[in-house]
């Protein structure tokens, strides 16, 4: 039997591996797997830069009052105390760190000089040290009594892949902070899912139509299924179109479009899509009455053509966001009138997304005219954002994107190659990402307000 492939292996670079050497991706397999019930949080700035820089007070993890109180965590006590002062409350809980290989005596502390602000603390830095922004600490518990009662901890590194997998698996929104889940529930809904939709499958090809009914409920196209998330927004926001100068937030709805309605959109279509092809692998397209022997050994005979269809569709949705972000960032222009050339080509395989007014303009403004710019658009960047510094030629690039996993160094990067990133507004005040602290960093509100409409008298009039 040829081995299996790894559904969540990725580049070089992917942080699914920490320093250790431990598999992030296959520990959470099994926390997915084994746990009761979890605990999730999407870690701010706080909770996790304490471990990345000198001189920070803070040495653990926020938990919000609710998530304290609600029976995750064993109920705080009074500390006793010498010497007087406001009121401690504790609870003190065996966690381990499988990633780093540690198990700690970790402290739920609430100083209640600060009101009912409460920390996770005694946690292994290790843990917490090369964490991008908007990564996750997910914790599960197991064994019954106080003694034999222990918190499993892992730190998903919102840039790898099993970040993609703890989202989809949990089914956490773009806007998720902190949630009790119960993975169990989540495997169910997915199950009832799959079983409505293979009733349909096992019809068409006991009547000999799967190659048509395959075709029936193909995939659409990238800029239909990008027409069909913006459809749902506009209906859901009361609105005709996306002009982005008549709305406060254009660069939120461009993320909930793209990250939520879209991806829902898009999971099921890919549910259905790898449904009718597994049936097609196997049992072809020809209807019948195959034996179970037949089926058992199709399923292990065409075992790596099958591990090939479920890599290629788990890959298939970081291919596609990134086109269908070029679609709605190009709506978003032809709805407020913005003059642009899409795809235009500068040099040999240097074709920016978008130039603005148009590349004649861009080249050589007209003499007292406003000057041109590039506007890139990605998803999630990774290192691929220095893709975008060879398509610059000495013009202003905007580089935008919903990604919130942005590291500080990254953008002072950026920031010193002359490149300005353009996120949501929600996300450039966020605690979770490092935005806000860097000027080269605007919101797409502000881009538009302030770059775009002060020069587009300039460009109409050209």
């Amino acid at each position: 039997m040829a081995d299996s492939v790894d559904l969540f292996a990725s580049d070089e670079d992917d942080a699914s591996v920490d320093q250790s050497g431990n598999d992030v991706s296959e520990l959470l397999i099994r926390l997915l797997e084994e746990a009761p019930r979890l605990l999730v949080k999407k870690l701010s700035n706080n909770d996790r830069d304490w471990a990345q820089r000198k001189n920070k007070h803070q040495g653990g993890v926020y938990i919000p009052l609710e998530q304290r109180d609600g029976g995750f965590f064993p109920p705080l006590g009074l500390k006793e105390r010498d010497e007087e002062g406001e009121p401690i409350y504790e609870a003190f809980l065996r966690t381990e760190w499988p990633q780093v290989g540690e198990t700690k005596e970790s402290r739920l502390v609430n100083y209640t000089s600060k009101g009912e602000e409460t920390h996770m603390t005694r946690v292994p830095k290790a843990a917490f040290a090369d964490l991008s922004p908007a990564s996750f600490l997910v914790m599960a518990r197991f064994g019954k009594g106080a003694k034999e009662k222990v918190y499993r901890c892992l730190t998903v590194d919102s840039a790898s892949d099993a970040a993609v997998m703890l989202v989809d698996a949990l089914e956490l929104g773009p806007d998720f902070l902190i949630d009790e889940r119960v993975p169990a529930e989540y495997r169910k809904r997915e199950r009832e899912r799959i079983l409505t939709f293979a009733e349909q499958v096992a019809a068409a090809w006991l009547a000999g139509k799967i190659a048509s009914f395959a075709g029936e409920k193909v995939m659409p196209e990238t800029l239909a299924l990008a027409n069909e998330a913006r459809g749902k927004w506009l209906k859901k926001a009361g609105r005709t179109n996306i002009n982005p100068f008549d709305f406060e937030t254009p660069g939120d709805a461009l993320r909930e479009i793209s990250r939520s309605i879209e991806w829902d959109l898009f999971r099921e279509y890919q549910l259905r899509e790898r449904a009718v092809g597994l049936v097609r692998i196997v049992l072809g397209d020809e209807p019948g009455k195959p034996a179970i022997s037949k089926v058992i050994h199709a399923l292990v005979d065409r075992l790596p053509e099958i591990d090939r269809y479920m890599l290629s569709a788990g890959q298939q949705r970081k291919a596609r966001a990134g086109v269908s972000f070029e679609h709605h960032i190009e709506k978003m222009l032809i709805d407020g009138k913005v003059p642009f050339a899409k795809q235009a080509v500068m040099q040999a395989r240097k074709r920016p997304d978008f130039v603005l007014p148009s590349l004649r303009h861009l080249k050589k403004a007209p003499a007292g005219k406003e000057k041109g710019l590039i506007l890139s658009a990605k998803t999630t960047l990774r290192e691929r954002w220095k893709q975008v510094e060879r398509e610059m030629h000495g013009s202003e690039l905007f580089l935008g994107t919903v990604d919130e996993n942005i590291a500080a160094n990254a953008i002072e990067e950026m920031n010193s190659m002359g490149i300005r990133l353009l996120v949501p507004e929600h996300l450039k005040e966020s605690d979770e990402t490092e935005y806000d602290r860097h000027d080269n960093v605007l919101s797409f509100r502000t881009f538009f307000d302030t770059v775009v409409s002060k020069r587009m008298a300039s460009w109409e009039k050209n």
